[in-house]
């Protein structure tokens, strides 16, 4: 799903919100998500999952074309944990979709 799918979910499920507006709403939402990951803080959305901040120390690399060693900055990367709720239901539906055989 991309972002436009969401706001083109997003008014069709509510009539009263035009596509400016469903588009406006989204885009509040990963903003102020993006900015809360950048302060370093976790998002918690019951059902769903957290995401949070992980550390990926400096190490050594190496450049495949010259085999020279590079160092690697460290670098903080953002993590996913999804919910039991969100894990049960793809449980569920992969299930449901296995037995009707969508999926192999």
């Amino acid at each position: 799903m991309t972002r436009s799918d969401l706001v083109d979910e997003l008014a069709a499920r509510f009539n009263q919100l035009t596509h400016r507006d469903a588009e406006s709403a989204v885009k509040a939402i990963l903003d102020a998500m993006g900015d809360a990951l950048v302060r370093g803080h976790r998002i918690e959305i019951r059902g769903f999952g957290s995401f949070s901040i992980s550390r990926r120390p400096p190490r050594t690399g190496r450049n495949p074309r010259s085999g020279e060693s590079v160092q690697i900055p460290e670098r903080r990367v953002p993590h996913f944990k999804p919910g039991k709720a969100l894990r049960e239901a793809l449980d569920q539906r992969t299930a449901e979709l296995k037995e009707r055989g969508e999926l192999p």
